[in-house]
């Protein structure tokens, strides 16, 4: 097999340090573009070259892409200010830039684009996100010219994540926590299976115009993976199920607080259907089985990382174990 060189656009996230070090791995030269150099500092012990450029500037986007055998892109944001039929920021993160990568790549003559979508993506879905998502999986394979392969996960769980990490730290601080959509079900997948996925995909030319749905070896509901985090971070609290209408009122404050919000109400569309993959009669639409990884369990890794101090010795004495 020929050498590998690919540009990753959101290289310098959770998703894409884990993905660079399996790059790095495998011996594939990657560039990752930040806007903000001293954002990639933590990559370049794995021979990442950090470059700070615009991805929204067409003609530095050509250039960054020139010569690559391969496009990566992770770019995905979880909040937008509000519109029709989805917010600017969703439009501009996962439609705009996008297309824009494609169009680069086609106008380059670099043959393969993987794209990072979500699972639930769809144009008719409840969301914002979802709606965008799904555009987005339609601006990713707009140029024939380029072989595209799409990665739907469900929520990704590891270290440094913020899914079960910011579960967790509430519970350090709150003595109940008040849940929306506490019966919504996902299928949390792990960072380093998803980062394998990109990696088989890549180096497998067969992989080319499929899409794969990557979510782990069980399904939860929240208020159990609350639980869960509560419980390896020494900190387990009372769920208490919030009705619809309550959920949306907290949302709504968690909307208007400084900072990123908690939730959004957008956040409570995307869970009105369920995260987990449901079988395809669609031969172009697979699961990470056709990959041949084994998942790994939240219950192997999750201990792990959000122990208290003194570590899982601590939390087994609490189990009694």
């Amino acid at each position: 097999m020929d050498a590998q060189s690919v540009v990753m656009f959101g290289g310098t996230g959770f998703i894409g340090s884990h993905l660079a070090a399996r790059l790095s791995d495998h011996g594939v030269s990657t560039v990752v573009p930040t806007r903000h150099a001293s954002h990639g500092m933590h990559l370049m012990p794995l021979g990442v070259d950090i470059v700070q450029a615009d991805p929204y500037d067409d003609t530095a986007l050509r250039r960054l892409v020139a010569g690559r055998t391969a496009v990566i892109n992770l770019v995905g944001i979880l909040h937008s200010r509000r519109g029709d039929p989805y917010g600017p920021d969703f439009r501009r993160a996962h439609v705009d830039l996008p297309r824009r990568i494609a169009a680069a790549c086609a106008a380059e003559s670099v043959p393969r684009y993987l794209h990072m979508s979500a699972l639930g993506a769809d144009r008719n879905g409840p969301s914002m996100y979802q709606r965008s998502k799904a555009d987005g999986e339609a601006a990713a394979t707009s140029q024939p010219a380029v072989a595209t392969t799409i990665f739907r996960p469900s929520v990704v769980f590891g270290p440094e994540d913020k899914f079960l990490n910011t579960f967790a730290r509430l519970q350090r601080h709150l003595p109940v926590v008040p849940l929306a959509c506490a019966h919504a079900r996902f299928q949390p997948v792990y960072v380093g299976d998803v980062a394998e996925a990109f990696v088989r995909a890549l180096l497998d030319a067969h992989t080319a115009g499929l899409t794969y749905e990557l979510g782990g070896p069980q399904v939860y509901e929240l208020a159990e993976l609350v639980r869960l985090a509560g419980r390896y971070a020494g900190h387990e609290r009372k769920v208490i199920a919030l009705p619809d209408g309550l959920a949306r009122l907290q949302a709504r404050v968690f909307e208007l607080l400084p900072g990123e919000p908690v939730i959004t109400r957008d956040n409570l569309d995307s869970m009105k259907v369920d995260n987990v993959i449901h079988p395809s009669t669609n031969n172009k639409v697979l699961t990470t089985t056709a990959l041949g990884i084994k998942l790994t369990a939240l219950e192997s890794v999750a201990p792990q990382y959000l122990a208290p101090p003194g570590g899982l010795d601590v939390l087994r004495t609490r189990a009694g174990r």
